[in-house]
């Protein structure tokens, strides 16, 4: 029986399988490393292959171990180390990872996680992320080689995430994957915000540099200028195709190849990270191209650690020639020039560089970008002359189509029905500069419902039109109505009279007035001198989930885009990476401080193998957004935080990783910052000659794709998809979450004033009877001296705003998902949210989105309903609806009005207070006479349909 009993107990097994390893530290000399996993645990020790040469090894081994004890396993602990195998079996350490015993999950809760590698001690160099799956299971008596249905299930699991959903990659848009499919660990995700201590420029770079805001990089450059006297390998024609190689290690970037030249002149830049000169020579080899094989025309060989160090602002290291060497040494004909030297990402040539972290091709550098001057186009469209409509037996009814770019309007159709019909009707457009359009003004008389008849064209060019910055009435001008394409000089031809001018007293607005990064006017002429300047340092980004498939395993190419203004700045692209790191710095001028910066990360889907080729229709995908509203900031204080990376998908909000910034906001002047404050927020036009709302959001569409445009025009171009969601172009479509988000944000204004008539409820209530007679003191104070009533007030609020002083926000704010209700929101209102205009869903999910917004439509109608009655009530006390109510009404007044003339105001004021704060025993729990009287009197409810 006892064996029986021991048979039948369970074996513990700890399993931890090694799937795959990133971005690993290369120990090779070679800039590689060729790691192995070697797992500790339970006084047992096992290890993984080796993968040879790959600082991005795959493994997918599973290591299984015994459990002594299975009680006292939460007291053990796997120790995993990573390590780069030598050839004279010696190894060097490349990071460890310790898991505590009681954070084992069991076999049908495991994911994958990422572990951060963790360095041996203080002065270990280490990075890289080892991706793992750590679990356990009971295993009783079973025959050999029969897998659970847990086991079966987690064998799919695994096989599912190595091929990293190959299923999707047979679709068209095979190299992207949603984020929202990768497996994620079951912990509650943290969305807040992190300070962080970063080692900025400012502490340890020279004093006379700028980038005082980012870390320091340090890069190996190499200058390739030109050579001459190379060997002719073409003998044909005496010359050859020259190009040079630049390798340092294991990594290689190329020249452009000079055809037909023995004295080429190339003038190039190379970068080196400096996780990529871990070799101890950099060599340049001069190849010419050959049609079969490329032949060796010379190389020269540096050894890094001579190589010198430039710091700006030291001027430029000055090219020397070099003669050129066999491969085993040896002279061999021609020279090159070059300079080679090391400095950091503040040096001037690295922006124009090739970059190791960018693949090296131009459309992956950070660039500068500005937005159009935008203008707003009035065209005041008067009336019109000797029309010569084609049907002269009927009264024509005219109409003029304007056209600017995409942007068409048209009037209504004239209420005089004659040859000379009148409008006076102003037309808004939004006109770009340079100004590439011309306007387009057509004539037309409808002849029927959907037929419209062209009587006449105009064609106005805008460099023509007059420009205002005030309010001022420009010249109206009578334009010539060719009809037919015709041109036909005289007197008697048909004739419109227009005013149009360009409005440079508006700020054309281009985003959302609640975060716009911009207020002032068009004109120049009009700015106001700036208050102060706003410096962004784009640090990192950590934790990015992989957004693509490439050579079969995950990645993202990752660049970001900071607006502020007018100007637009783009970060290079670092290819590849998870854990991105730019440290690039960049300047903007502030004029208003209740202003936004908004900064987007992407990833770039227009690289394949590295390379910007061209992706069919791909788009950038978005990571998320950062928004830093400028009057939130300290002056001259340095903010630098890890913002979490938020994106609403259709399923659920997702944190996409965490982007690291540093900012300052310096103030040149306080008294002009506080001046700003007594200023209007947007230009004098917008109040003097206000807009529409509906006309406002009409012309904000326009800007928004007028920028997206001109954007998308340059080289590289900002892509259309990138400017869209920086500008929140979906911000006004229709959302059930937002909307529930908005009602919420009203609640949370209102509940001040819901939380004090709480309290003065409890105080006539007498729940707290000292509070109370407290109360009555202070009220008869007031009364009796009612100068000390605003004084009262106005202290309260200083003493309310010293006491919060204390807990006011060290942090400035960032993406709260909580309040954008994106944690608990319903599936069905996601999908709604993602749907495009018009929709694409089946009839039956349209049908009940529709009843649902019938049904809120309907609360809301009650509401505004409700609301009417009680105003109506009131209009009904002295307009005799109801005879018998006016009349006690205005009895009551006249009563009133004789007491309130005899007695002393201090004397009613008193009864009123007491007669409010009495005690509950003097109360009735029925309405009072006052509401009775109210309910009773008519509203014009009952005479709707």
């Amino acid at each position: 029986m006892h064996s029986a009993a021991m048979s039948n107990k369970s074996n513990r097994k700890v399993v931890v399988e090694v799937c795959y390893a990133h971005n690993l530290m290369p120990k090779d000399g070679q800039g590689s490393s060729s790691p192995f996993v070697e797992v500790d645990f339970d006084s047992q020790r096992q290890r993984t292959k080796t993968k040879t040469k790959d600082l991005n090894p795959t493994w997918n081994e599973k290591l299984v171990f015994n459990v002594s004890d299975p009680s006292n396993m939460a007291n053990e602990t796997v120790e995993v180390n990573v390590y780069n195998e030598k050839k004279t079996n010696q190894r060097n350490f490349l990071g460890r990872v310790k898991i505590p015993g009681s954070s084992i999950v069991k076999q049908s809760e495991v994911s994958m996680i990422p572990y951060p590698l963790d360095k041996r001690g203080l002065f270990s160099h280490i990075k890289g992320e080892l991706f793992m799956k750590i679990y356990y299971y009971d295993e009783t008596t079973q025959k050999q080689g029969e897998k659970s249905k847990d086991e079966k299930k987690q064998a799919a699991e695994d096989k599912q995430m190595s091929q990293l959903h190959v299923a999707e990659a047979k679709k068209p848009e095979s190299k992207h994957y949603s984020a929202a499919a990768m497996t994620v660990p079951t912990e509650p995700v943290d969305f807040s915000l992190r300070e962080t201590n970063p080692h900025l420029g400012s502490q340890s770079w020279e004093k006379a540099s700028t980038y005082d805001l980012v870390e320091q990089m340090e890069y190996l450059f190499v200058r390739v200028v030109k050579a001459r006297n190379l060997t002719a390998k073409d003998l044909a024609i005496g010359s050859s195709d020259p190009y040079v190689n630049v390798k340092v290690g294991n990594h290689l970037a190329k020249t452009r190849v000079f055809e037909k030249s023995v004295n080429p002149e190339w003038n190039e830049v190379f970068a080196f990270g400096k996780d990529k000169f871990q070799a101890p020579m950099v060599e340049i080899i001069v190849k010419d191209k050959d049609m079969l094989k490329d032949e060796f025309l010379g190389q020269v060989s540096f050894e890094i650690a001579e190589v010198p160090t430039r710091v700006p602002p030291d001027s430029p290291l000055a090219p020397e020639w070099y003669k050129l060497e066999k491969k085993g040494g040896g002279k061999i004909a021609g020279e090159i020039m070059l300079s080679i030297w090391k400095g950091t990402q503040a040096d001037e040539a690295f922006p124009e560089a090739w970059q190791s972290d960018t693949g090296g091709h131009s459309h992956t550098r950070s660039k500068v970008y500005l937005s159009p001057r935008l203008w707003y186009l009035r065209v005041n469209v008067i009336e019109a002359q000797d029309l010569l409509p084609y049907d002269k037996s009927r009264f024509p009814e005219v109409s003029v189509r304007v056209q600017l770019g995409f942007q068409i309007l048209k009037t209504r159709i004239a209420s005089n029905r004659s040859t000379s019909p009148f409008w006076n009707e102003d037309l808004m457009f939004v006109a770009a500069e340079p100004f590439e359009e011309h306007l387009l003004l057509s004539v037309e008389d409808r002849i029927s419902a959907n037929k419209d008849e062209v009587l006449g064209k105009v064609q106005i060019p805008l460099s023509t039109v007059e420009r205002r910055v005030d309010h001022r009435q420009v010249n109206s001008r009578w334009f010539n109505v060719e009809k037919g394409g015709e041109k036909k000089d005289g007197k008697f031809m048909s004739r419109i009279h227009l005013r149009i001018c360009l409005d440079g007293g508006y700020h054309v607005l281009d985003e959302s007035t609640h975060h716009s990064s911009d207020m002032r006017p068009t004109s120049r002429q009009i700015w106001k001198s700036p208050i102060g300047v706003l410096e962004l340092g784009i640090l990192s980004a950590t934790g990015l989930l992989p957004m693509k498939t490439r050579d079969s395993r995950g990645c993202t190419d990752t660049y970001c885009v900071a607006k502020y203004g007018q100007k637009w700045v783009r970060t290079r692209t670092v290819i590849e990476n998870l854990n991105p790191k730019w440290n690039e710095q960049y300047t903007w001028e502030v004029f208003d401080p209740c202003t936004v910066l908004s900064v987007g990360v992407f990833d770039n889907c227009h690289l394949q193998n590295g390379s910007a080729e061209k992706a069919g229709g791909a788009k950038d995908t978005r990571i998320g957004k950062v928004r830093i509203r400028l009057s939130t900031l300290e002056s001259d204080r340095v903010y630098t935080h890890s913002y979490p990376l938020l994106v609403l998908q259709p399923s659920g909000v997702k944190k996409m990783g965490e982007l690291e910034l540093a900012v300052r906001f310096s103030c040149s002047s306080l008294l002009n910052m506080m001046h700003i404050y007594t200023r209007p927020l947007l230009p004098k036009m917008h109040y003097l000659h206000p807009l529409g709302v509906a006309q406002l959001e009409n012309l904000r569409s326009s800007a928004m794709k007028i920028v997206a445009l001109r954007l998308s025009r340059a080289e590289p171009p900002l892509r259309h998809e990138v400017v869209q969601f920086m500008l929140d172009v979906d911000s006004n479509l229709w959302s059930m979450r937002r909307s529930k988000a908005n009602w919420f944000r009203i609640m949370g204004v209102l509940s001040g004033l819901i939380a004090v008539g709480k309290w003065f409820n409890d105080i006539s209530e007498w729940k707290n009877p000292v509070t109370t007679v407290l109360v009555h003191v202070l009220f008869l104070i007031l009364v009796w001296y009612p100068e000390l009533i605003l004084p009262t007030i106005f202290l309260y609020m200083f003493l309310i705003g010293a006491w919060n002083y204390r807990f006011r926000p060290r942090f400035p704010p960032h993406m709260d998902p909580r309040l954008s209700h994106a944690e608990s929101v319903e599936p069905d209102e996601l999908d709604e949210e993602f749907d495009p205009i018009p929709t694409n869903k089946a009839h039956e999910i349209v049908k009940t989105r529709y009843d649902r917004l019938r049904s809120v439509a309907g609360r809301i109608q009650t509401v505004l309903g409700d609301i009417a009655t009680q105003g109506e009530r009131f209009q009904a006390l002295l307009s005799w609806r109801d005879p018998r109510a006016t009349t006690i009404f205005i009895v009551f007044c006249l009563l009133a009005a004789i007491i309130l003339y005899v007695t002393p105001f201090r004397v009613l004021a008193v009864l009123f207070g007491i007669y409010a704060l009495r005690h509950p025993r003097f109360r009735d729990k029925m309405p009072g006479v006052h509401m009775n009287f109210l309910r009773r009197l008519p509203a014009l409810s009952d005479r709707m349909l």
